[in-house]
């Protein structure tokens, strides 16, 4: 009897890195996985699968997006896959619409957050109609926390009935092996930043932009109020061109800052910081805050739905109102005044990363909803999320 065949489709191959080849891997062992991507990921090659280059990018481009559907439409007639599985906005977009077209029999995607959240007037009904087009023209969807799977559902982006949610959230949980406390990494790292002493280190690590918060970050940094010395370290790309503006937000303070851009070793920055923040506009769930828990790192973060399922307020981080500098300033010197209660949420923080969002727990769940869509139990009863696994 010959084995499924599935492809996973995402636009840019850090995607796939960070987030997909675990499962990837996993998967491979049941069926006979194909990757549709712009660009072959730095991991592909050690994995079982089949790589398809295709022209999708994340920003919006007319014409281009228009060759990218046609050249999907034309692989998935070709390799007649069995289900067609999309990551990101844009990819999930193109990739359910050319599978619809191609007859292609399930269609799953991943929502991840929205885009449109934090726009305003005709831009937002656009994107959000955006994406009901593609809740639409899916089988079935995914949704990467509770808190957003009742979103999508209260804005009518797609009925309840059809969002599963994996576990307890994330997109791919954490790999527990990689994630961990290490002391050696955290004295390595200080000394490479230059931090003299044992003062606190907050650290913002991800895509510089302004969605994320860091203007409100750099501002709440500015005015801390510490009796030992306090350190902010910027580690991700820098999409926005934001390093000019953020240092002048953080004023005075801008000499205890470092930007670092983008590394291939996250994990040594959550072990040598002392708090992760996460300030964002917008998150479909933030996997960055469940992996610096499991790093023993605790969580300063906006209290919005995504967020909400990877910090317990108050056992493990703290929230603050979405762009509210005061309050995000006075989570940051709570902890800076106690680093006694910031090293307890440290360790609350990985207890319940250990406990919830082991990356296993996530891949054997993707695998077994892989297993009951191809046997044609595509829907759930009931009008509330589905939680699977």
């Amino acid at each position: 009897m010959s084995r499924k065949r599935l492809c996973l489709v995402c636009a840019d191959p850090i995607t796939f890195d960070a987030f997909l080849a675990p499962h990837a891997a996993r998967l491979a062992a049941d069926f006979e996985v194909a990757l549709a991507c712009n660009g072959r990921p730095r991991r592909a090659p050690s994995l079982n699968l089949a790589f398809h280059p295709v022209p999708v990018v994340r920003p919006i481009r007319p014409l281009g997006d228009v060759q990218a559907l046609l050249a999907l439409r034309r692989l998935f007639r070709r390799e007649r896959f069995d289900l067609v599985h999309s990551f990101t906005p844009k990819a999930g977009l193109l990739a359910m619409l050319a599978a619809r077209l191609a007859g292609v029999p399930r269609r799953l995607h991943t929502f991840t957050g929205q885009v449109w959240v934090t726009k305003r007037g005709p831009k937002r009904w656009l994107l959000r109609a955006l994406d009901r087009v593609l809740a639409g023209s899916a089988t079935q969807v995914l949704a990467d926390s509770a808190s957003q799977a009742r979103f999508l559902a209260a804005e009518g982006v797609i009925d309840a009935a059809r969002i599963t949610v994996i576990g307890d959230g994330s997109i791919c949980g954490v790999d527990l092996a990689r994630f961990q406390p290490d002391p050696v990494a955290r004295a390595a790292v200080r000394a490479e930043l230059g931090i003299e002493g044992g003062g606190m280190l907050f650290l913002f690590l991800g895509r510089l932009n302004r969605d994320k918060g860091v203007l409100e970050l750099a501002r709440a940094f500015s005015t801390l109020r510490a009796a030992e010395p306090v350190w902010l370290a910027f580690v991700g790309p820098d999409e926005g061109g934001m390093q000019a503006e953020l240092s002048q937000a953080l004023g005075a303070r801008v000499a205890q800052a470092r930007f670092v851009g983008a590394t291939p070793a996250p994990e040594r920055f959550m072990a040598a910081a002392d708090a992760l923040c996460l300030p964002s506009h917008r998150e479909g769930f933030g996997s960055v805050i469940i992996e610096a828990a499991a790093c023993g790192c605790p969580g300063v973060a906006s209290r919005i739905y995504g967020i909400t399922d990877a910090v317990e307020e108050g056992r493990g981080g703290l929230l603050h109102p979405p762009g509210d500098v005061a309050a995000l300033r006075a989570c940051l010197e709570r902890l800076a005044a106690d680093r006694a209660f910031a090293a307890q949420l440290g360790r609350e923080a990985r207890e319940r990363a250990v406990r919830s969002f082991p990356q296993q727990r996530i891949t054997e769940g993707l695998a077994a909803l892989y297993h009951e869509l191809l046997q044609s139990k595509d829907r759930h009863g009931g009008d509330a999320p589905r939680k699977l696994g």
